[in-house]
């Protein structure tokens, strides 16, 4: 029975063999173009430093002249994330001149009053709301930003040098707008790399993001240029210069960000390429650290129905939208780039197909009934296979590590799969869509943004947050360094020293740890509350429960958390456990009163 099923299986992949070993040849040596120009372009950049496009040093982004960056803030439903969002950024960014502009929809209170809540803390957080109710399209929200955005420059008297997009989930880097400002006085369009956030290897949908991000941004983007293509925009990251942005608005009647596009922010860069704008992409380098990256950082889809209604989204609007918008090109090197951003309608379905034929000569060895040109192809196509399969393991490992780097064999059989289901579900969906005339829906990717803990790293020093916000003079924090003794905090040192007063101090914690600061009256505690953790451990860990709310309990404290003190706690508690900071006479009274 099974040798009778055998045979005909055996016959059609024995005729599949020698074509589909062709399409993959044909599609291993296109990679093959861009390994050898990336390989071309590294050399180059050691033996040619100063001819590179390398990130700028300090003396470079200290010395470019300032402009003023206005980062745009889409949302939709982002209440959960939003505020911890622009908080962790504000205290991260190394740069002054920048405003932020979340734009909402008048149907989504709840984004409404997260935004308000920083708005009241930040005077450079800005509110716009959409005149319609939502949801829309990402380029839409984008759009009536844009339109706020020169509301807002007539009404106070400033003009917008650098439009910045970015989402909800983003983790800007503190030097981003420093590299954006620099290239800004060169280029119309700049794309800053993006990498997601480091998973577990157990997350196998989130390592594959990991795996493509860090490959794609390492190696193709940096060739894109190179080989006379367009850049196009990752959605994030991405900085517009005022005037180009201007052309492209006054070429497309004030539609800066196409409305009905799925993915506007790949169309935007094709855009801006045919209107003759520069463009720019920041090579993917190291800063200080060994894995902090020059990159915005975020979480991808971790789930198979969230990646794969994305990267549906992805194939049809940069694979089937794309192609029906823009055809294929006006020269050779933008045809090639389209032939490249497309090719995945034919090599996903192929990609899988081969794994199976694969695993079938495997346990088969049907190979060796193959005719002699047959083999040659496979073998040929098969090292190609493998050498694309170095690159990328290459690529991860550079950024997460070599243990990281090991899963990459199995993460790319599971986005093949992937791919090609996304391929034939997109194929699906347009296809619909066009007999029956209806237009192509937007659905917005879930955010979610990373614990506190895994945001520490990025904040800036207190003492640079302390004279960033006009708290104290550069004068008054060199000699309060020189004058601190080795056992006291600068805050402390600080406030003993009469340099800042105690209120200035908690508001500069507060925006460096990402922390509220409470005024809390014991009068307003419930006794069962406050007694909820020990009182050994109220008194050795210094936090104080005074609230119990939806799943958390709140503790004020007078000092900065920190991880032992966090994991110490939860112990005593099931639930989520949310700090505020107050201070210490504040404190004292809590204590002295519910103790």
């Amino acid at each position: 029975m099974i040798s009778h099923f055998a045979a005909p299986v055996d016959r059609v992949v024995l005729a599949l063999l020698a074509p589909l070993a062709v399409a993959l040849l044909i599609s291993g040596l296109d990679d093959l173009v861009i390994d050898v120009t990336w390989a071309i372009s590294w050399l180059h950049s050691k033996f040619r430093p100063a001819a590179s496009l390398f990130p700028p040093g300090p003396l470079q982004l200290d010395s470019a002249p300032r402009q003023r960056i206005a980062i745009l803030l889409p949302l939709w439903h982002e209440h959960e994330v939003i505020a911890r969002m622009i908080e962790h950024n504000i205290a991260a960014i190394r740069y002054p001149d920048y405003d932020i502009f979340a734009g909402a929809y008048p149907n989504d209170e709840l984004t409404q009053a997260a935004i308000r809540q920083v708005a009241d803390r930040f005077a450079n957080v800005h509110l716009v709301l959409c005149p319609h109710d939502g949801p829309t399209s990402k380029a839409d929200c984008l759009n009536w930003i844009f339109r706020h955005i020169g509301l807002h420059e007539e009404q106070c008297g400033v003009r917008f040098d650098v439009l910045l997009t970015h989402d909800a989930e983003d983790l800007i880097h503190p030097d981003e707008l420093r590299w954006i400002n620099y290239y800004a006085g060169r280029y119309d369009f700049i794309q800053t790399p993006v990498l997601p956030l480091a998973t577990p290897l157990t997350s196998l949908m989130h390592g594959i993001y990991c795996d493509e991000f860090a490959e794609y941004h390492t190696r193709d983007m940096p060739v894109r240029p190179l080989l006379g293509g367009f850049l196009p925009s990752a959605g994030v990251g991405t900085g517009y210069r005022r005037e180009a942005l201007d052309r492209l608005a006054e070429s497309t009647s004030n539609r800066v960000f196409e409305p009905g596009a799925l993915t506007e922010d790949y169309q935007n860069g094709l855009r801006m390429f045919r209107l003759g704008c520069s463009q720019a992409f920041v090579p993917l380098s190291r800063g200080a650290g060994r894995r902090n990256f020059l990159a915005t950082r975020e979480f991808f889809p971790q789930t198979w129905r969230s990646a794969l209604r994305q990267r549906t989204r992805w194939v049809m609007g940069i694979a089937l939208q794309g192609w029906e918008h823009f055809g294929w090109g006006k020269n050779p090197g933008e045809m090639y780039w389209l032939w490249r951003d497309r090719k995945g309608l034919l090599a996903n379905p192929l990609g899988l197909v081969a794994n199976l034929v694969f695993v079938y000569g495997l346990a088969t060895r049907i190979w060796m009934r193959a005719s002699p040109m047959a083999t040659r192809v496979v073998m040929f196509t098969f090292c190609l296979a493998a050498l694309r399969l170095a690159v990328r393991m290459a690529c991860s490992g550079r950024i997460y590590g070599i243990v990281f780097a090991l899963g990459v064999p199995l993460r790319v059989l599971y986005a093949n799969v992937l791919n090609c289901a996304a391929t034939i579900q997109a194929l699906g969906r347009y296809a619909i869509a066009r007999v029956k005339h209806r237009p192509l829906v937007w659905v917005k990717t879930d955010h979610a943004f990373p614990n506190r803990a895994a945001l520490l790293g990025d904040k800036r020093r207190l003492g640079e947050i302390l004279v960033g916000s006009a708290y104290l003079t550069t004068v008054a924090l060199n000699s309060a360094l020189q004058t601190r003794p080795a056992a006291v905090r600068l805050g402390e040192h600080l406030v003993r020293s009469g340099w800042l007063d105690e209120d200035s101090l908690y508001r500069a914690l507060s925006l460096q740890q990402g922390l509220p600061v409470s005024d809390v009256e014991p009068v307003d505690v419930p006794v069962a509350v406050a007694r909820a953790i020990p009182e050994h451990v109220v008194k050795k860990w210094q936090v104080m429960p005074f609230r119990v709310a939806e799943g958390s309990m709140h503790l004020a404290t007078s000092d900065v958390p920190s991880n032992e003190m966090s994991s110490a706690l939860r112990s005593f508690t099931s639930l989520e456990i949310r700090f505020h900071l107050v201070k210490p006479a504040v404190f004292e009274k809590l204590t002295h009163t519910l103790l």
